[in-house]
């Protein structure tokens, strides 16, 4: 299946990529599509266990099961003062 990946701020920065698409085996979770990402852009692996991720719009569980077509967005972790 096809998953429409997006990908912001650092995450983004570092990968080089905003928008690509990612090919997964038929009812992949949202953590292996991460596994996936951290594999073929290594320059950010180690911020993926704390990004969050939203899937069509909706924040989304590790667990949460993706679909052909569906859009996962990125969002890695953000700190202020």
């Amino acid at each position: 299946m096809k998953v429409r990946l997006r990908m912001f701020a650092v995450l983004r920065e570092r990968s080089g990529v905003s928008e690509m698409e990612i090919e997964l085996v038929d009812g992949a979770t949202v953590a292996a599509a991460m596994e996936e990402v951290g594999r073929r852009f290594g320059a950010i692996a180690e911020l993926l266990p704390r990004a969050v991720a939203a899937v069509n719009l909706c924040y989304a569980k590790a667990g949460d099961s993706l679909h052909d077509g569906d859009e996962l967005a990125l969002i890695p972790p953000v700190s202020g003062g």
